[in-house]
């Protein structure tokens, strides 16, 4: 009988104080993990978002550089631009950056109804409210993108090892934001010839 008295073991089981002891050890450790991989999640969005910032920006800009020089720029294949003799004046800009309004645009119009780049100007939208060049609606695609455009004169000087005047040349910069907060900006130059 004492043989079989040495054979029973006595069971332990685990204490309330040590059940709580790795509970609160374990959600310490799941804490820090969450903490140093949560910005990890979020950032991994941003090439996604860089990418579609990237192609809105560049459509943008392939619009506006399809438009006119100029309101006075001829569209019909004239010889003569903007600026010339014998032709009509380019448009000036304000002092305080702006263009001034042509008949019937403005930059809270339609942007299909612009017909050259300083219509652009001060142009701001909503991805929300965006549409494409066929006016169909691509708010699934930038919802939470803001996009801004700027249109001014190119400063006189040297452009690309070429020399031009101060009117002769305008800087669009496109400015796309994206729902993550970063602001991909876009430039180009429009010519007037």
């Amino acid at each position: 009988m004492l043989a079989s008295a040495v054979l029973i073991r006595r069971q332990r089981g685990v204490s309330l104080i040590e059940l709580i002891v790795g509970i609160v050890v374990l959600a310490i450790a799941l804490s820090l993990v969450t903490a140093v991989l949560g910005p990890l999640y979020i950032k991994s969005t941003d090439p996604w978002h860089q990418v579609r910032a990237t192609e809105l920006g560049q459509s943008m800009l392939n619009d506006i550089m399809a438009r006119s020089f100029d309101q006075q720029s001829p569209r019909s294949g004239s010889m003569l631009r903007c600026g010339e003799s014998g032709a009509p004046a380019c448009t000036v800009q304000n002092g305080d950056g702006s263009w001034p309004a042509d008949a019937g645009e403005s930059a809270a119009d339609n942007r299909l109804r612009f017909n050259d780049v300083d219509d652009f100007n001060n142009f701001t939208v909503d991805g929300s409210v965006l549409t494409n060049i066929l006016a169909e609606d691509l708010a699934d695609v930038y919802r939470n993108y803001q996009l801004r455009v700027s249109v001014s004169y190119a400063a006189a000087g040297e452009i690309g090892g070429i020399s031009l005047a101060a009117d002769q040349v305008k800087v669009i910069t496109v400015t796309v934001r994206t729902p993550t907060g970063s602001e991909i900006q876009f430039s180009a130059y429009k010519g007037n010839w």
